[in-house]
């Protein structure tokens, strides 16, 4: 059985360009943590932003339950 994958869907506050990744479970943990907050880097300007989680994956957010 294939594992479940994530889609996180960010886009950059300057420029508007959008970033989709589909990460499983284990990615998300390595790469994130369970924190409230995503650190992602622009490819078009290369600005450095923060994006929540419940935002950019609401099924992920849901899975860890980090409202709680």
């Amino acid at each position: 059985m294939p594992k479940k994958r994530f889609q996180i869907n960010t886009s950059c506050p300057q420029c508007g360009c959008s970033a989709v990744s589909h990460l499983s479970e284990e990615e998300i943990k390595e790469r994130f943590g369970d924190v409230p907050n995503v650190e992602m880097e622009c490819g078009e300007c290369m600005l450095q932003y923060a994006t929540p989680m419940e935002e950019a994956c609401p099924e992920w957010d849901e899975a860890c339950k980090l409202k709680e």
